[in-house]
């Protein structure tokens, strides 16, 4: 694949590539050049697909464990070795800086090394005694896991290579097909995973594919009943709506957050502020600020507060902004102009209501200045929805009780970091906030592919991780051998 000029790229239709009677093209978010052509698939070669995956359920789930392994191993391979075309990739079509390009590629290559590993280890089973009630005697239990049928994933723009690799490694670590949409901005990344998938060998025809679907066709497919599951990752807005659509399909959905860093009065030397300074102002500005775990709210302890703000606007003044083909670029472009234009006109909507702006707050085209707000009013769209986009506000409180219940005030509850070193605090942090994670003594944009990742409340249902993902994907079912001399 290239990352330059016109070229047609085919898709992924049971294993094969594919072309259909219509294209689209993919255009780089920091100079509109076109990065690519895609084909699209008709509704025959979508049914088409359908059916093979359908079809092809039995046999993927017999697949010897060993087959899907080496799938899996083969995938991360190849990814480290085109590791830097790859990066090029993501960079051309997503807008993201090299340098964490080349971190979600590796990411990727971790991803499908520890599906490799999971697929191994997978669906050994638990033995359970029955003889501990009088009515068990001779009777032994073993639970094992089974695919719940074809899996439908929906993959967005931000991550499109390693949030594709959270839903195709793990349905094919369980032997479950898996019908792969990307989103439509861009699909790149995901067509050539496709092309390393098909390098591999012993997966059945039919166990997945890589179809570039517009939008407006997806009502069909999730609607589908022989794709009883669904992985959504994306807004809230459009995840509940799929989840409303289909009440009984198992849907898993990552949607979206507006993380807190909590810097507590305890996180004070110079060193301690200027770690929790530096790792705020990377991580609310890193991809843009279009991750769904990057620091959007900074609550800190009146302790702290004046000391840390000082130092977080020094820190985010020195994001380098520009061209993401450049090494040295730590912030790009946003997806779109009008993703930039939407982060703007909150920016200005929370001025106007009588947010101080500590720096940012410019729109050149696509690009959006790192933006610190302080007093930001409840009532302003930033004070309850997701940025996806470079700004910060701050916050200031007095005492772990207020922070604690700052960062609870929210209809998200995706990750928090905590900023302590008092261990009776952590431990209370991870009892009392109401998100699906907690990250001590950094960001809440930290993750570890291998964790279980996912919220609560509005951020979403169901976990991704690789084990967790390969639970998610599957149910128990219980075998009752009778007769036995135990």
């Amino acid at each position: 694949m290239t990352t330059t000029g016109a070229a047609t790229h085919a898709f992924w239709l049971a294993g094969r590539q594919a072309e259909g009677t219509d294209t689209f093209d993919v255009t780089s978010p920091w100079d509109g050049a076109t990065v690519g052509r895609v084909a699209v698939p008709t509704d025959a070669q979508v049914e088409e697909a359908v059916a093979a995956a359908a079809a092809a359920a039995d046999a993927f789930s017999a697949t010897p464990a060993h087959v899907r392994a080496a799938a899996l191993d083969h995938v991360s391979k190849r990814i480290a070795e085109r590791s830097e075309e790859i990066a090029r990739l993501i960079t051309a079509e997503n807008g993201k800086p090299m340098k964490w390009s080349r971190g979600e590629v590796g990411r990727a290559v971790s991803v499908f090394r520890w599906a490799a590993e999971e697929a191994r280890r997978f669906n050994s089973g638990e033995a359970q005694r029955l003889d501990t009630d009088a009515g068990g005697v001779g009777r032994l239990a073993l639970t094992r896991r089974f695919g719940r049928g074809p899996v439908l994933g929906i993959a967005p723009f931000n991550f499109p290579l390693n949030l594709v690799a959270h839903k195709v490694a793990p349905a094919i670590a369980v032997g479950t097909p898996i019908i792969l949409k990307p989103a439509p901005a861009t699909p790149l990344s995901a067509l050539l995973l496709g092309e390393l998938l098909a390098e591999t060998e012993g997966l059945p025809e039919g166990a997945w594919s890589v179809l570039p679907v517009a939008n407006d066709k997806m009502p069909a497919l999730v609607q589908d009943p022989r794709l009883p599951v669904i992985s959504f990752t994306g807004s809230d807005t459009v995840g509940y709506q799929i989840m409303d659509s289909v009440p009984r399909k198992h849907i898993t959905l990552e949607l979206g957050g507006n993380a807190a860093a909590v810097v507590l009065a305890d996180w004070s030397s110079e060193a301690d502020l200027d770690w929790a300074a530096t790792r705020i102002a990377t991580f609310s500005n890193y991809q843009a600020g279009q991750s769904c775990i990057s620091v959007q709210r900074v609550i800190a302890d009146t302790a702290v507060f004046d000391a840390l703000a000082e130092k977080i606007v020094a820190k985010v003044r020195e994001q380098a902004v520009g061209d993401p083909g450049d090494d040295a670029t730590d912030v790009g472009p946003l997806v779109s102009e009008a993703a930039a234009e939407r982060v703007a006109s909150w920016v200005d909507e929370a001025v106007a209501k009588g947010a101080k702006l500590l720096t940012g707050g410019t729109r050149e085209g696509t690009s959006y200045a790192p933006t610190v707000l302080a007093d930001l009013p409840a009532d302003a769209v930033l004070a309850t929805a997701e940025a996806f986009g470079p700004v910060l506000s701050l916050h200031r409180v007095n005492g772990a009780d207020e922070a604690f219940a700052a960062v609870n005030d929210s209809r998200f509850g995706l990750q928090s970091g905590v900023f302590t070193h008092d261990l009776q605090l952590a431990f209370r942090a991870h009892r009392e906030l109401e998100v699906g994670g907690v990250i001590i003594g950094d960001a809440p944009s930290y993750r570890a592919d291998q964790m279980p990742y996912g919220g609560v409340k509005d951020s979403g249902t169901g976990r991704e991780g690789v084990k967790y993902a390969m639970d998610d994907y599957t149910y128990e079912r219980v075998l009752v051998l009778t007769g036995l001399d135990l």
